[in-house]
């Protein structure tokens, strides 16, 4: 239950222990928005105060939040967007004309492609360490598998980023070098296929990525049959028929310590 605290943009609330914090919110061009929850009666107008200056104030950017504010930066990036580009998006994002960015922190923030406002003004990003995804249908999804990245890839070995800014995620600033499952190399040497059995097993090496990859396949049909419980993805080779990929399949030589492993595996 909110009650009006008698402060503009401030509501007493209270707790399922019926403790009591307050809610500061503001409305703008008919639209309602939420400023956060505070225990603290001063502060939650504080952070009514700023939300109404900024709106009121075009010169005030993200680059202008200090640690001192007692609105969230997440919010305070909101109400900018909204303010210059008249839409309400809740999560932190600011849209430019072909792109869009993704704060974290006034100096910490990701670029992406306008084709993933969408997807992205509805599912907020998550960090752990190094480790970015969101959730999706109850699951936590990589954003570098919307570029085709599996979650094992290696920067500057599977894929890069063209221009060396690693935050720029614009699908024009990223190569995918290798985009299958238990593939690695690309070099003079060729490709290495390996798989996972109680640590990682070499299959072989091929001259180039796609037979590779379809040996990966052929090493995991093996631990399969073998009773294996894991769960191995599998590489779509796309482009290659269903004949010419059948004849590579049948005529490779799959490492002996494959089979001898994927036998002799704890289950």
């Amino acid at each position: 239950m909110f009650m009006n605290d008698n402060l503009p943009g401030v509501y007493t609330a209270r707790r399922k222990d019926n403790s009591i914090y307050y809610r500061a919110s503001l409305t703008c061009r008919n639209k309602h928005i939420s400023l956060g929850s505070f225990n603290d009666r001063a502060k939650a107008h504080q952070a009514y105060l700023e939300a109404s200056g900024l709106l009121s104030d075009p010169s005030a950017g993200i680059d202008s939040y200090t640690d001192e504010a007692s609105l969230p930066f997440e919010k305070w990036v909101v109400l900018c967007n909204f303010r210059d580009n008249e839409v309400y998006i809740p999560n932190p994002i600011y849209v430019r004309p072909k792109l869009f960015y993704y704060f974290f922190a006034p100096e910490d923030f990701y670029i992406f492609s306008r084709e993933d406002l969408f997807y992205y003004s509805a599912h907020k990003i998550q960090r752990r360490g190094s480790h970015c995804f969101v959730s999706d249908y109850g699951s936590q999804i990589n954003i570098l598998s919307r570029y085709g990245i599996h979650a094992h890839s290696v920067p500057g070995r599977d894929y890069r980023f063209l221009n060396g800014n690693t935050q720029d995620m614009q699908y024009s600033n990223i190569e995918v070098l290798n985009p299958y499952h238990g593939v690695i190399g690309g070099d003079a040497a060729g490709y290495t296929a390996r798989i996972h059995i109680n640590g990682y097993v070499t299959v072989g090496s091929y001259e180039n990525a796609i037979i590779a990859a379809i040996a990966y396949n052929k090493a995991a049909d093996i631990c399969r049959e073998a009773g294996m419980n894991r769960q191995y993805p599998m590489n779509y080779i796309d482009g290659l028929s269903a004949k010419s990929y059948a004849d590579i399949y049948t005529s490779l030589t799959i490492s002996e310590t494959v089979r001898l492993k994927a036998v002799n595996h704890k289950a």
